[in-house]
């Protein structure tokens, strides 16, 4: 259902980006425009006591009507690997000196890593200022999303089961829910299908709770609510779809 909902957007929006040729260099656009983006972020609120500083890379496409109107839609990954606290999560199944031991009775090899995603809905708006031309300016966007975020904890060859399948489960600190976000920042789209990018300061604030039944390491039900933010610099490249007006040439 939800294929056949982006197909019909897709398919509204390619056929009214197709109704007029125009040229971006002399006039505004409107314009169906999938994208790619990478941002390092900076964690604040309560998820900065699990994890440091994480990157995220996205795909998504935007939609600029001819008032340079913007609406999207993205995807993004969160990856990391500055872990908080990571020997107390894992207290319970450590030995004194800090080592598991796996079901061959030698110590396991194992690594903690951040990861998650979010998914958003986005309106926003290109204003006349550093304009390179009439598509082209300060880009300003607002809008909502749902972000989960967990602790992976990677097991060479799941040798140690206190700490893989389920078990592992007990200690991922899955926890997601609703976001608000924002975006500030430099939207360029000239004549050129390739050459074209946009890059800025971006903000979430994420309102989240646990979505465990069980903390293994806590011993019970995680019930708090968390507000989790995330604030950082990002950039993506774009490939605008329109229908362009050719070039004229003249000759004497």
């Amino acid at each position: 259902m939800i294929k056949k909902g982006l197909a019909v957007v897709v398919l509204i929006s390619l056929c009214l980006v197709s109704r007029a040729q125009v040229n971006p260099n002399d006039s505004a656009v409107s314009a169906f425009i999938p994208n790619a983006s990478f941002s390092f972020q900076f964690p604040g609120g309560d998820v900065a006591d699990r994890y440091g500083n994480n990157g995220t890379i996205g795909g998504g496409f935007f939609f600029k009507t001819r008032k340079n109107l913007i609406f999207s839609a993205d995807f993004n990954f969160i990856f990391g690997s500055d872990i908080k606290n990571a020997d107390s999560i894992l207290r319970m199944v450590e030995t004194e000196s800090g080592h598991i031991i796996d079901g061959n009775g030698t110590y396991a090899l194992y690594s903690m890593f951040e990861r998650g995603y979010s998914i958003n809905f986005r309106v926003g708006k290109i204003f006349k200022v550093l304009q390179a031309n009439p598509n082209s300016g300060l880009m300003v966007m607002v809008g909502a999303g749902y972000l989960v975020h967990r602790l992976v904890i990677d097991n060479q060859n799941n040798t140690a089961p206190q700490i893989s399948g389920d078990y592992a489960k007990g200690y991922d600190r899955l926890t997601g829910g609703p976001n608000l976000n924002q975006f500030i920042g430099y939207f360029y789209m000239g004549k050129s299908r390739v050459l074209n990018f946009y890059g800025g300061f971006e903000f979430y604030q994420a309102f989240t709770k646990s979505r465990r039944d069980y903390i293994i390491d806590q011993m019970q039900k995680d019930t708090n609510n968390y507000l989790d933010l995330f604030f950082g610099i990002k950039i993506g490249w774009m490939i605008p779809i329109y229908k362009q007006a050719p070039d004229s040439y003249y000759y004497n």
